[in-house]
């Protein structure tokens, strides 16, 4: 094959063609990046906005590019000061300015060898016009240049041609086009060469849906054969700028004419670069309007402006979407179609990208579709055969054994060696024509994309559907995200928003390194944003979902049937009850019939719509964005668990005003409806919702939760606290044992609550199912916390009555010594030991209902601790005897010491007050006690009831009051229990004896029920026995006492 002969310019054509490309792409960003940084007044330079400096600044624009610096001392004296920073500062925006200078100079030198590469005459006319667009671009290099001037003597070296340059290019549309007059006839035979390319890429949907485009089935017989196309990428900003830059060939040959009406009908608007966008229908008619013999040319523009509208792009998406679809079904189905279909498939993705974009940039008023490189066969010449010879060598070395030895391929000298032969084959005398051998280009370009499905896969899905322009309209992107969102049937592909900000890294470019961190942000931004925003509305999908559920729960409470009862029992006896006209109650269970399917009820439109999120949750485990991993299952965890926790909390519904609260059932059942739905969800997503549960249930059982907010378990505790047992302290409730509940006391001034659904076996074992073991502890250690408080109290009347409480202790065999003794103690101790007795009661019943709960949950660890405790050798050292308390305790056994009550007392330990005095003040605390116990039968209401088995002023609570608090305190004291217990009850029998003897009846009102009270003692005690009581105290007047009282209540009844 013969040699032509190379000029000097057409050396290494395709590395040039390459380097200048993306160079062009690099001074675009930083260009780019100029002007937004200009227009936005906290990135611009301030030296253009300081008002100190702005006549300086008005005058250098005004004498740009000449500056006389010798001759306006006072104009500029201003920037003496700042000459030095101005260099530091705006060295970088001078020199992005000179870079742009050297591009243009290389853009024109070379212009014979690229007049072929549409994409580089894009790029160079777009480089000029958004340079033009920085209005500050005067300012900025001659600010510069003047500090250059006034720091080194003289102008930079680049400032008169790059001032020249800036002043040329005022109007760049126009200085370009007599710019490219000389090669006017070069750049229109190139532009022309794409009619048979272009109209069959611009077609109508109707025109892709005859033709079957992108479909697999259309032709079975053909579905293996590997895909081809010779269509080029969209080209309206080649063709609608190009031909403005050689407009002659308009006039003078309709093909021109032609290809320039369809680019200009297919978009109002073109893009520069980003979101900068060029408005070609106006400018073209502004630069023709002043040409002669061009009227007809502008008629040409506002009729194809007229016809730029969306209906033919809508239909094309309208096909794409089904197509798409079709497509990807085929593909799911036979994952073995994608090799020689792999075309079909970027095909998809790149018609999809431009049509996504053209709406993206028409809905902000902002329109044109990205060009793809177009590259031509016109080019120079060389010696063909080296490169062909290349390409048979590469070929022929391959082998199936690389591919299962896993050997890496890399094709990409093969590709710029198809590139250079292109260019050698397309100069002028070439030997071999491209343009005469079509089946070798297209041969030749099916293996080139093949390599690329090789070695360059990640890089054809970036060319072929890179989004990353929306990283540029924010506004835009955000409105479409919450309008799909809106829309249930389309939430199922909300995922693809932040799967985009994935594309946003791909429009960064090395040039400019410092905007990568910007768009990083923005990208981490907006996914973080979307994903928490999908969340969001899941989670409030699942609420909704959960509030018509607990709804439907709460109409199986039992409550709810009394009415039922009542027609029913009235229905049976025939009496008319209610208002007439008055609607039935309709029954639980109605909302599931249905007379038809096509009623939708409000639950099924949530599950439907809920259905459709979580499939795009749940539709990619994780994405990675900027080096940052996401989870969107994650987020809907997060918002699950934190709408979870305040939901809980809001089912309460405590009010503290009203000091009115949610009934511990009716809160249980909530909660278990809504973790039913939330356990549904499971279907929809995959996410651990036991972790969910374990998470706020277990927060919920502290004080405060992660956040610091309160708990059910700290909401409870204060009501039971403040509420229910500080009402029991004023007289309006009595704990009732035979019922095991606290219970209302008529009274003058009613209560807001009834205690009895507060306080029975069902609510107290609710409550123990919603706070758990630590809950119910965190619970037991505030009522020990309040017994503490009185027992200092009641510490406090022993040391003020200390004298006369030791003579009393010595001294109860000498009745006129006692009476006269008595006389001298302050009173008040008995109500404070009732109280204490009232919270220990009800901590009672919340142990008693805590081991109900534990022995359904976890029997086996329960009857294993109690077999624990009921072992305990009496000999063993009480540290170890109270670990093993400790622990039946948190299990809700009963135990012969408590130990949350000696934690609670041990810490009252006074530094002033010897352990001596302490164990003093507690034996002369039960001494106290003791001897003040006959004054109780003077009261009204201390008397027994056997209905209640109990006094309505909670004075058999002194029975739990008088053993625990004994226990506790000589085991802190290292006291005998036994023994103090032993004296207690010696004193106790002897002070009641003395008032058998009494013969006033008001002081004897209810003798016989305060002598219950040493019977009720030594019953709840596990150190006294009967034997011992018989000693004290005849059991003959207990009898007579039981009796007594029985008797009483009968008659009262009658």
């Amino acid at each position: 094959m013969s040699r032509g002969v190379l000029q000097p310019s057409q050396q290494k054509l395709a590395e040039k063609l390459t380097i200048l490309n993306d160079r062009g792409v690099g001074m675009l960003t930083r260009i780019y990046n100029i002007k937004k940084a200009c227009g936005d007044p906290k990135a611009k330079p301030s030296y253009l906005i300081d008002k100190n400096l702005e006549s300086a600044v008005k005058f250098i624009v005004r004498k740009f590019p000449a500056v006389e610096t010798r001759n306006n001392n006072q104009q500029l004296a201003a920037l003496q000061k700042e000459k030095s920073e101005i260099l530091k500062n705006l060295a970088l925006y001078y020199f992005t300015f000179v870079d742009v200078m050297e591009f243009k100079v290389k853009f024109t030198v070379n212009f014979d060898l690229t007049k072929n590469y549409l994409d580089l005459v894009v790029t160079y006319t777009t480089l000029m016009m958004l340079l033009s667009r920085i209005e500050e671009r005067k300012a900025i290099i001659g600010l510069y240049n003047y500090a250059h001037e006034m720091t080194h003597g003289s102008s930079d070296r680049e400032y008169p041609r790059l001032g020249q340059m800036i002043v040329d290019y005022e109007n760049p549309l126009k200085r370009m086009m007599e710019e490219f007059v000389p090669h006017g006839k070069s750049l229109s035979d190139a532009l022309i060469s794409l009619q048979m390319v272009y109209p069959r890429r611009n077609l109508s949907a109707d025109q892709w849906r005859n033709a079957q485009l992108l479909s697999l089935i259309s032709a079975p017989s053909t579905m293996l054969n590997p895909a081809q196309s010779d269509t080029v990428s969209s080209a309206h900003h080649l063709l609608s700028v190009g031909f403005i830059l050689c407009h002659g060939a308009l006039n003078s040959d309709p093909a021109a004419l032609s290809l320039w009406k369809l680019a200009l009908q297919s978009s109002s608007c073109l893009c520069l670069f980003r979101d900068e966008v060029f408005h070609i229908h106006k400018a073209a008619e502004d630069l023709f309007v002043n040409l002669r013999g061009y009227n007809k040319r502008v008629n040409d523009i506002r009729e194809c402006k007229e016809s730029a509208l969306g209906s033919m792009h809508r239909e094309r998406r309208k096909f794409l979407r089904s197509a798409l679809k079709e497509l990807a079904t085929v593909l799911a189905d036979q994952p073995g179609l994608l090799g020689p279909k792999a075309l079909f498939v970027f095909m998809a993705l790149s018609f999809a990208r431009d049509e996504i974009i053209w709406l993206l940039r028409h809905a902000d008023n902002i329109q044109k579709k990205s060009t793809d490189d177009f590259i031509d066969k016109l080019l120079n010449r060389i010696n063909e055969s080296i490169i062909m010879s290349s390409f048979v060598n590469t070929m022929t070395s391959l082998s199936v054994k690389q591919v299962e030895d896993g050997e890496v391929f890399d094709f990409r000298g093969m590709r710029l060696d198809w590139f250079r032969l292109q260019a050698y084959t397309s100069v002028s005398k070439a030997s071999l024509g491209i343009a005469d051998h079509r089946e070798l280009g297209k041969m030749m370009n099916t293996i080139i994309f093949h390599t690329k499905m090789v070695d360059s896969l990640v890089e054809m899905l970036v060319e072929t559907s890179d989004l990353s322009i929306f990283c540029f309209y924010s506004r835009a992107f955000e409105k479409m995200f919450q309008q799909c969102l809106e829309l249930p049937s389309q939430s199922r592909y909300s995922i693809s928003f932040p799967l985009l900000c994935t594309h946003f890294m791909s429009c960064t470019h090395e040039l400019c390194p410092e905007e990568r961190h910007h768009i990083g942000d923005r990208s981490l931004s907006l996914c973080n944003m979307f994903l928490d925003e999908m969340a969001k509305q899941a989670r409030n999908l699942i609420t909704d979902i959960c509030t018509e559920q607990c709804t439907l729960s709460d109409q199986l409470l039992p409550k709810h049937c009394a009415k039922t009862i009542s027609q029913a029992v009235n229905k049976k006896s025939k009496k008319q009850t209610g208002k007439k006209g008055e609607p039935e109650r309709e029954k639980p269970g109605v909302e599931s019939m249905r007379k038809n399917r096509l009623l939708v009820t409000n639950l099924d439109k949530l599950h439907t719509a809920l259905s459709e999120l979580c499939f795009s949750i749940n539709y990619v485990p994780n994405m990675v964005v900027w080096e940052h991993t996401f989870t969107p299952r994650e987020y809907l965890t997060s918002h699950l668990e934190i709408r979870f926790t305040k939901s809980i909390v809001g089912m309460t519904m405590y009010n503290q005003t009203t000091q009115e609260i949610a009934k511990p059932s009716e809160l249980l059942t909530s909660v278990r409806a809504y973790m039913t739905v939330l356990q549904s969800v499971e279907n929809y997503v995959q996410i651990d919702i036991t972790r969910v549960f374990n998470n706020v249930l277990l927060q919920q059982t502290q004080h405060l939760d992660s956040h610091g907010e309160p708990t059910i378990t700290s909401l409870y505790t204060n009501w039971y606290l403040e509420t229910l047992l500080r009402q029991v302290s004023n007289g309006h409730i009595a704990y009732f044992p035979a019922m095991k509940a606290f219970v209302n006391l008529p009274t003058e001034n009613e209560l807001t609550f009834n205690a009895e659904e507060y306080s029975d076996i069902s609510e107290m074992r609710s409550l123990s199912e919603l706070l758990g073991p630590y809950g119910m502890k965190f619970l037991s250690e505030s009522l020990m916390w309040h017994i503490s408080s009185q027992v200092a109290e009641l510490k406090k009347l022993v040391v003020e009555n200390v004298e006369v409480l030791t003579q009393m202790r010595t001294s109860f065999d000498k009745p006129e010594q006692m009476v006269a003794l008595f006389k001298k103690l302050t009173c008040g101790v008995l109500k404070r030991m009732t109280i204490i007795g009232v919270i220990l009661s009800f901590r009672s019943l919340a142990q008693e209902a805590l081991r109900d709960v534990l022995s359904c949950h976890i029997p086996f660890l329960v009857s294993s601790v109690e077999d624990f405790k009921d072992h305990i050798p009496r000999e063993t050292d009480m540290k170890v005897a109270m670990n093993v308390y400790e622990l039946s305790s948190a299990a809700g056994l009963p135990c012969e010491i408590d130990p949350a009550l000696v934690v609670a007392l041990s810490s009252q330990k006074s530094e002033n007050i010897s352990p001596e005095e302490e164990y003093k003040i507690a034996c002369l605390l039960m001494v106290f006690v003791a001897v003040s116990m006959p004054t109780l039968a003077s009261n009204v209401m201390s008397q027994y009831s056997p209905a209640i088995e109990g006094h309505c002023n909670n004075i058999h609570c002194l029975a739990k009051a008088i053993n625990q608090i004994a226990a506790a305190l000589f085991t802190i004291h290292k006291g005998s229990i036994e023994d103090r217990l032993k004296e207690f009850l010696a004193l106790a029998s002897s002070s009641l004896l003395k008032i058998g003897q009494e013969t006033d009846k008001t002081t004897t009102r209810n003798r016989e029920s305060v002598y219950l009270l040493l019977d009720m003692i030594v019953q709840e005690s596990p150190f006294l026995t009967m034997d011992l009581l018989e000693s004290c105290f005849p059991y003959v007047l207990l009898r007579n006492a039981y009796h007594a009282v029985y008797k009483q209540s009968v008659s009262a009844s009658a």
